[in-house]
């Protein structure tokens, strides 16, 4: 390790930052070093621009060229201490994107085309909890509690804890799953090695078999999963704030998003095309209008 990477690591522990946040700051510094072939200590204002222009010209997801911008300025601001270049590097805008929808019968067709019961629980966690991958990742076998019918999640996005509520029906899975695999330690270890969780890699794996079994031919991964559930909650009803606490989201505002692509609601929509005093189609074909 190089002495401005352990002095950045220090620097972001110092912080109490996330390990994840940590580990992705330190990835996305050392690809801009490794651009330039050169130390960051050796580049300014002219590469930062230049290697963020790189990831955009290059099409990479805007969430990736603001947390590379995020990552960098943390760098020279709190590593370096030097001046960060706001007059040279602009803040990017970030794209407003829907969530990703799959359908109720997508899922179940999923899970009744996989015999693995591992995977199988993995699918149904995914989607009777809406947690993230790596919150997925790290679920113990002690975080189940079933005399509260609640799944703890011990660190959520940005250490948060949470308490998920648990259906009576997963936990009987779960219990399933339990009584035939018996983890020790964690909820889904690896398969090779059973002292470590199971890895995002396999993890995802899981999903993209799963779904060409049961012939879903476009990508399927887990974020699909916990975006279909809150998704589903509100078209049975539930209501925002509740869906927020089960997400983990620090603000309303995101949660709000599912209500764009709510089947329930948008079909609730009523066009105004739908009043106008129009005379009904000649279903004849006598009266078709001529293109």
């Amino acid at each position: 390790m190089t002495p401005l990477r352990r002095r950045m690591l220090e620097e972001l522990q110092l912080r109490n930052l996330s390990q994840s946040t940590i580990e992705t700051y330190l990835t996305l510094i050392e690809r801009f070093a490794r651009y330039f072939k050169k130390s960051p200590q050796q580049l300014g204002a002219e590469e930062v621009r230049g290697y963020l222009l790189h990831l955009i010209q290059g099409k990479k997801a805007s969430s990736t060229v603001i947390q590379t911008r995020s990552a960098l300025r943390f760098l020279y601001v709190c590593t370096l201490k030097q001046k960060w270049f706001d007059d040279e590097i602009p803040h990017p805008k970030k794209r407003v994107t829907l969530p990703g929808v799959i359908s109720v019968d997508e899922i179940v067709r999923m899970l009744d085309s996989t015999q693995n019961l591992k995977h199988w629980t993995i699918l149904a966690t995914f989607y009777g909890t809406a947690v993230r991958c790596k919150e997925l990742q790290h679920l113990k076998v002690s975080d189940i509690d079933s005399q509260r019918m609640v799944l703890h999640v011990r660190e959520g996005k940005g250490g948060t804890p949470r308490d998920i509520a648990l259906s009576s029906a997963l936990l009987e899975r779960l219990r399933l799953y339990f009584r035939r695999c018996r983890p020790q330690d964690w909820l889904f270890p690896s398969g090779r090695h059973p002292a470590s969780p199971l890895n995002v890699r396999s993890i995802r794996h899981v999903f993209r078999k799963s779904a060409q079994r049961a012939g879903i031919k476009r990508r399927v991964y887990p974020h699909l999963f916990r975006d279909a559930c809150p998704t589903h909650m509100l078209d049975a009803g539930a209501d925002l704030r509740t869906i927020q606490v089960m997400l983990g989201h620090s603000v309303i505002r995101t949660t709000a998003r599912y209500l764009d692509i709510s089947s329930q609601r948008l079909q609730a929509i009523r066009s105004p095309f739908d009043a106008l005093p129009i005379k009904p189609i000649d279903t004849t074909g006598d009266n078709e209008p001529q293109s």
